[in-house]
């Protein structure tokens, strides 16, 4: 699965469980907020993570 910075940015705007985790990971890391998303991606989205389905619904054509 590919990392999309605007999809997963889409993602943490429409989760707060996730919102909280980037804050988190953010301090903890000490890690800006682009670096942050990205291992958010690696932590809860790739290799079936549990919000892989809602982050490929996102690249879905709307409708």
């Amino acid at each position: 699965m590919k990392y999309y910075q605007s999809q997963m940015k889409q993602l943490v705007k429409e989760n707060e469980e996730l919102q909280v985790r980037l804050k988190q990971i953010m301090k903890e890391m000490d890690l800006e907020k682009s670096f942050a998303l990205k291992a958010l991606f690696h932590a809860e989205v790739a290799e079936d993570g549990e919000y892989r389905i809602a982050y490929q619904e996102l690249d879905l054509p709307r409708r």
